[in-house]
């Protein structure tokens, strides 16, 4: 043995062994033959591609296999748990959103006479209902715009972190035996950003309509009875 390796990946770390061409024909009774060929690829997100494109060439009884359908089960496993993430984070905006609700409805009680004395002095349904859709939106945007600045910061550098955290608090985030992974790596994907922030801001918009028409349709006489 002249090294131990560490690839991040459990199931290669622990099961799989490099030996000269020379040594592994010996090992296996080869001969001069060989059971296959590894081609490194610059982009690996390319591998399918490429791999189709060789399997196509070659023909019977050549076959050639991608990274990605090497470990199959564990990339199902990981966009099963992306879509349940996805209902996960989607609930908690919902959440936000009724937040947003709940603190402009309350702002609409707080203000009953402000908005009655507006309407006296001419301020139309519309323009009342404006000034509540915009407060609840720049709260919406002003969120989102944090919100996606701090995950875009923590998912590009992620592994920093990560590596940050088990140094100072001494213990493994990863086991490799219990997560397959002994590292965390990541990839932003900026088509599912902007697909999320867009969601945000529309539901940030739709939560703001009924506390905005609740004051519009305040009726001053009866905000100002008693005053």
């Amino acid at each position: 043995v002249v090294g131990i390796y560490e690839s991040g990946f459990y199931e290669y770390d622990s099961k799989l062994a490099f030996l000269s061409l020379k040594s592994s024909q010996e090992f296996l009774d080869m001969g001069d033959a060989v059971s296959g060929i590894d081609i490194v690829v610059k982009d690996i997100y390319k591998a399918d591609v490429i791999s189709r494109t060789l399997q196509n060439k070659l023909g019977f009884p050549y076959f050639a296999q991608n990274w990605m359908q090497m470990n199959k089960n564990l990339f199902s496993a990981l966009k099963l748990e992306k879509r349940v993430m996805f209902i996960i984070l989607s609930l908690i905006v919902l959440v936000a959103a009724f937040n947003i609700i709940s603190a402009l409805i309350m702002i609409v009680m707080e203000k009953n006479k402000d908005i009655a004395i507006l309407k006296s002095m001419g301020a139309t349904s519309a323009t009342i209902m404006k000034i509540f859709i915009y407060q609840g939106l720049i709260v919406g945007v002003i969120g989102t715009f944090l919100g996606c600045i701090a995950g875009l910061t923590i998912a590009l550098n992620l592994q920093k972190i990560s590596l940050l955290v088990e140094k100072i608090f001494n213990f493994k985030i990863l086991p490799g035996d219990v997560y397959y992974l002994s590292e965390l790596p990541s990839k932003v994907n900026y088509g599912d950003v902007v697909v999320i922030v867009i969601g945000t801001l529309l539901i940030c918009f739709l939560s703001t309509i009924y506390p905005a028409l609740r004051a519009s349709k305040l009726d001053p006489a009866e905000a100002l009875r008693y005053e």
